[in-house]
């Protein structure tokens, strides 16, 4: 790891015609334990993460990485992203797990391999063979998130990954999650969960009308968040 990062923010900026979703972001993110961006709807949480992961072309300002070019051995992308609902291809598990490790010039054999073992870390090893659209939600989720773990990205982001799964599904995400960054993975993960985030956050970075308003140590934030919105935003009582 460490080939990619820090990722620099100097001013990000992106607007849709006169409306202005991200307003001027400057920061950095190192290596370490899960950044979690928390705040309102519409604070421009899941729009950050497209421009971090290039979805999204910036407006204004810049996004640099370290190294952009370099890849470190073994072929692994500089970052990898799983979304709310998973985008999954019309093909088996196995099949999904592989194609995006056949994409980055894997042998047949090592994809094989590499997808087999992520997929058992997940839980799903039995199930290669079934079709990826037919499993529940919550299996879809750990697919997705299988299917990156295999790739060995330095960054993972994750757009609110629980969103839409129950409780006993979304424990069992968040300790797929734990175990990617404990891995060495940098995460970065949107979330409406704010017990999630206190679970999960090594840092939480509030958001607010497309600004990063405050950045603290997860606990110190949970604690005692030092503005006046991100304290309305723990009462509940900040919406937008």
């Amino acid at each position: 790891m460490g080939f990619a990062l820090p990722l620099r923010l100097n001013g990000l900026r992106f607007a849709i015609g006169p409306v202005e979703i991200i307003r001027g972001i400057t920061l950095e993110l190192h290596e370490g334990a899960p950044s979690l961006l928390v705040g309102p709807n519409g604070a421009g949480k899941s729009v950050l993460l497209r421009l971090l992961h290039g979805l999204l072309q910036p407006s204004g300002g810049s996004l640099e990485w370290a190294r952009p070019e370099a890849r470190p051995p073994g072929l692994a992308p500089r970052d990898s992203m799983v979304f709310q609902r998973p985008v999954l291809l019309r093909r088996t598990v196995l099949a999904n797990a592989t194609y995006p490790l056949r994409l980055l010039g894997h042998s047949a054999a090592e994809a094989r391999v590499r997808a087999e073992a992520a997929l058992e870390r997940v839980g799903l090893g039995r199930m290669l063979d079934r079709p990826a659209r037919g499993l529940s939600g919550g299996e879809q989720q750990k697919l997705a998130l299988a299917r990156a773990w295999a790739l060995a990205p330095e960054v993972l982001f994750l757009d609110e990954p629980t969103a839409a799964l129950d409780p006993a599904a979304s424990k069992a995400v968040e300790a797929i999650i734990a175990a990617i960054a404990e891995g060495g993975t940098k995460v970065v993960m949107t979330t409406h969960d704010l017990a999630q985030a206190r679970r999960l956050a090594g840092e939480v970075l509030f958001l607010h009308h497309g600004r990063v308003v405050e950045r603290a140590v997860a606990a110190e934030f949970f604690a005692g968040p030092r503005t006046e919105e991100a304290m309305a935003f723990l009462r509940g009582e900040l919406f937008w």
